[in-house]
């Protein structure tokens, strides 16, 4: 995986731009990754809709679900859909709107220092092994290009907001995740 010189866009990655981020309050301070799981319609993969959503498109007639999300002003850094796609919609060094409220270490408001990954999938079924080889591969990116992350501050979104999030969920492996960052690394 390649990134621009900046640090801030995935040279290969389909770009969709998310209206739904600002500046960072320390730009120098990115030091966490959260994983977080989507599907939309729940259950459902591919099309448009997570697009939509982080665009501030999303049909609420489209679809029963939608109309209790399609208000919603959410984003994240980067979505890896099931075939291995990624798409990004925030640059790195930006604050996408992905963690909401959130603590980690005694630290709240993740979005600050956060940067995002969402997995197309949903907490309950296995993530794809081409999910697993781009998101390790996007994670040892960034980490070459943001020094303070490393491999013990990579969390679910479930870690940073017990209670209230449960992605990406008991199916996803961290095992399987945690081997290839070691194979990449060496």
């Amino acid at each position: 995986m390649r990134i621009d010189a900046t640090g801030n866009r995935l040279l290969d990655a389909r770009q969709v731009s998310s209206p739904n981020c600002d500046e960072r309050p320390d730009g120098d301070d990115i030091s966490l990754i959260v994983i977080h799981g989507i599907s939309l319609p729940p259950g459902e993969y591919g099309g448009g809709w997570i697009d939509d959503l982080f665009t501030n498109r999303l049909d609420p007639d489209a679809h029963p679900y939608f109309p209790g999300i399609a208000h919603l002003r959410v984003s994240s850094h980067v979505l890896i859909r099931r075939d291995g796609e990624v798409v990004q919609y925030v640059p790195f060094r930006k604050r996408a709107w992905h963690a909401g409220e959130s603590c980690y270490q005694g630290r709240s408001c993740c979005n600050d220092y956060s940067i995002g990954i969402e997995l197309e999938g949903q907490d309950d079924e296995p993530y794809t092994l081409q999910q697993y080889d781009q998101l390790a591969a996007i994670i040892q990116t960034l980490a070459r290009t943001f020094p303070r992350i490393s491999s013990d501050r990579i969390h679910g979104h479930s870690d940073i907001a017990p209670g209230r999030k449960t992605d990406p969920g008991a199916a996803f492996d961290w095992l399987a995740l945690n081997e290839r960052l070691a194979t990449l690394s060496t």
